[in-house]
Formats: C-alpha cells, sequence, structure tokens
C-alpha cells in the first residue's frame, strides 16, 4: 500500500531506504536530513559500531571502528552475514534499534528483515534509489532485496541536480508542499557529498 502525507506522522516519520551498494542511497538521506530535518544514521555506520567491528577487528587488524567502516565494501558477504545473525532471534532488531533514534533507516539489505520489520508496522514506507542504468545490481549473498519491494523509487540514473530534483518532487509530494516554490539553487548536496564516491 502507498503512504501518502495523510497516512504519515510527520512529527516523526519513519522512512526505509534500500537499494544496490553504491546506488545513492546515503545521497538521499542526506538531502532529507539536510533539507527536510529527518534525523538519519546510516545502518552500516550503526551496524559497524555494535556488531562489524567488534567481530572483525582481530581478524583484518582494524584498530579503529572507522577503518572497519572504510573497509566495507572488501567484506560485503560477511557484513550481510554478521547483521543476519545478529538479527537472527529477532529480525527487527536492527531496524528497532535504528528507528529508535533515527527517522531514516538507510541500507537494509536483507529481505527477512525487510518483511520482518514491514509486518511489524516498524516503518511507514519505503524508498528504492535506482542507479541501475551505470552500476550493475549487488549479489544477493549480499543483498536479498528487490525494487518491487519498495513504495516508491528515486531514480539516480542522471546527474547530480537530477537527483536533487527528483528527491524535492517525492519529498514535497509526500508532505504536500507546492516543488515550484523552491529553486535548484537552494536546494543542493550536502557538503562533502559526491554521487561518484556514494560506497552504501
Amino acid at each position: 500500500m502507498t503512504t501518502t502525507a495523510d497516512d504519515l506522522d510527520l512529527d516523526n516519520p519513519r522512512i526505509l531506504i534500500i537499494g544496490y551498494g553504491r546506488h545513492g542511497k546515503d545521497t538521499v538521506a542526506d538531502l532529507m536530513r539536510t533539507h527536510y530535518g529527518l534525523t538519519y544514521r546510516s545502518s552500516s555506520e550503526f551496524a559497524n559500531e555494535n556488531v562489524i567491528f567488534p567481530a572483525l577487528k582481530d581478524k583484518y587488524d582494524y584498530e579503529t571502528p572507522e577503518a572497519c567502516f572504510e573497509d566495507r565494501s572488501n567484506h560485503r558477504k560477511e557484513w550481510y552475514d554478521l547483521i543476519s545473525e545478529y538479527c537472527d532471534m529477532d529480525p527487527t532488531r536492527l531496524g528497532r534499534e535504528i528507528f529508535e533514534e533515527s527517522d531514516i533507516y538507510c541500507g537494509l539489505r536483507n529481505k527477512r528483515e525487510f518483511h520482518a520489520i514491514r509486518n511489524a508496522g516498524i516503518f511507514d514506507l519505503c524508498v528504492w534509489v535506482d542507479r541501475s542504468d551505470h552500476l550493475p545490481p549487488e549479489d544477493e549473498s549480499s543483498n536479498s532485496l528487490k525494487q518491487w519491494m519498495a513504495d516508491y523509487t528515486i531514480d539516480n540514473n542522471g546527474t547530480q541536480d537530477d537527483l536533487i530534483i527528483n528527491v524535492r518532487s517525492f519529498m514535497d509530494n509526500l508532505l504536500g508542499r507546492d516543488t515550484d516554490t523552491m529553486t535548484i539553487n537552494t536546494f543542493t548536496t550536502p557538503p562533502q557529498t559526491h554521487l561518484t564516491l556514494v560506497t552504501d
């Protein structure tokens, strides 16, 4: 069922952002945080601090959580498996913990966890970020989600300005605002955000 502004608690929205690696999920979440005041923390950062770094620091000689996080693209399957294990007894666990402190959960990759938190009503709507014209899909060993699972798709196959327009159109429609009242010059990507470098 598609969620509209009438259904959404605008004081406490819960948006799940999903998609394949490096397709721009974190960039979209950053735009929502910067321009619409939503709180956001990457699931990769949350899981790294609470699950991944403690499990992998000795195996790969990571000295800090930051070093583990920067190396995540080389060990996506291990990250996927460790998070799945963390949620094994309760597949809603990670989603609940992230939404307890944030409006946006960005980066869920496991379909079992997705269906569990959807059925439990833990998020209000789900957005898929797509850059498939430029980047391949992830292997199911590290991401078992599909585009059809989301309520909406934000297209990230164009330029940075195109993405800005698409995020703005999505959010303004959701919140019942007139997109034309905000110009491209006042709605920009957050500092130090570069679409070509997005890794989650």
